[in-house]
């Protein structure tokens, strides 16, 4: 089969590598469009080079920009590709401008879309990733959900046809490289800390980003907290800090973004994650470290219901105090499959031939 993957940002580079691996190992012809979305080295070329991914065939360097000035870009660039290449399948990754502009890309010149991470729901149709998955499942003719509950969503949506609950890929890439992240990752030392003993917090979602009130809240919130936080930063929320003239505090170690082999070194190593990150929520489950999500309403609604990650929006007083007193709980079910989802992704799609 001719396989094309479309990614762009950083998250779905962890999602196509176990899925690549697994097509290539098959025999299958796999090329991958990289849309520029993120496209620095910190955000970029450094997964490629840590999660063992070949160079992209295809690079758009399409960049920032607004939404609909991104996604008109991505659409026209991906829809010329796939005039040359016809491929068998296109294959999306998660909820990003990325996805949306190659689900419909491919689905309005007739070409098979399968989307990895379907099903997912906010049910908040204010933030953009929420339209783009719900628009990438309702245009897809192979649906791979990382949950029961993401099927559910589906079916409540009327779309059965093609859906496939396999476990969630992200779980395939932590399996295989959260070893070598403690034998290869040395950030700990560079950083000067010792684990259990610091927060580690990412901020980076539009919606509190773009929100002034919101982001002086979740700013004056971390800077109350009472042990170390270590905050790798987005580029894109270090120029909304710098325009709203907001600082974190002394006990805020700012860095710049890290791979994922030091994201992952920094989150088992950690007392607690503070985040509003989607993959960062499953990853800390995955390697047991509590979690506070700084949204108000989660996809992964599996880790809350487990006691695992507790929601407290923007709020400054909610995220100080859940930071200090909340612990997990002893148990920690399996969720999210069995690190064999690419796998099955790949004999669904052979068997649809």
């Amino acid at each position: 089969m001719k396989i094309v993957s479309i990614a762009g940002a950083r998250p779905q580079f962890m999602k196509v590598a176990p899925v690549a691996a697994a097509l290539i190992a098959a025999g299958h012809h796999h090329t991958l469009v990289h849309t520029g979305q993120h496209y620095d080295d910190n955000m970029s070329a450094i997964f490629f080079r840590e999660l063992g991914i070949p160079a992209a065939d295809i690079d758009l360097g399409i960049g920032s920009a607004p939404h609909g000035a991104q996604t008109g870009a991505m659409l026209t660039a991906i829809e010329s590709g796939l005039l040359d290449s016809r491929p068998d399948w296109l294959i999306v990754y998660g909820d990003t401008n990325s996805t949306l502009a190659g689900a419909l890309a491919a689905a309005k010149l007739q070409i098979r879309v399968a989307h990895v991470e379907a099903g997912l729901r906010s049910f908040n149709r204010r933030m953009p990733e929420e339209i783009n998955r719900v628009v990438a499942d309702h245009v897809s003719d192979a649906l791979f959900c990382p949950s029961d509950a993401a099927v559910a969503h589906l079916r409540a949506e009327g779309v059965t046809r093609g859906v496939h609950m396999v476990g969630d890929v992200m779980a395939d890439a932590l399996t295989s490289l959260a070893s070598r992240a403690t034998e290869h990752s040395a950030i700990l030392r560079r950083l000067g800390v010792s684990p259990r003993t610091y927060v580690l917090a990412t901020v980076h979602r539009a919606e509190n980003t773009d929100d002034p009130a919101r982001l002086a809240e979740i700013v004056g919130g971390i800077n109350h907290l009472a042990e170390p936080v270590v905050l790798p930063i987005h580029p894109r929320t270090r120029k909304l800090l710098a325009d709203t003239k907001l600082a974190f505090g002394d006990r805020v170690r700012v860095i710049d973004p890290v791979g994922y082999l030091d994201m992952l070194q920094l989150t088992q190593n950690a007392r607690l994650v503070l985040t509003d990150s989607g993959g960062l929520q499953k990853e800390a489950y995955w390697l047991g470290v509590p979690c506070v999500t700084m949204r108000d309403e989660t996809e992964w609604v599996e880790t809350v219901d487990a006691g695992w990650n507790v929601l407290v929006g923007a709020s400054r007083d909610a995220l100080a105090r859940a930071v200090a007193e909340w612990r997990a709980p002893a148990d920690r079910p399996v969720l999210y499959g069995d690190g064999r989802a690419s796998a099955r992704i790949v004999s669904v799609l052979e068997g649809a031939e």
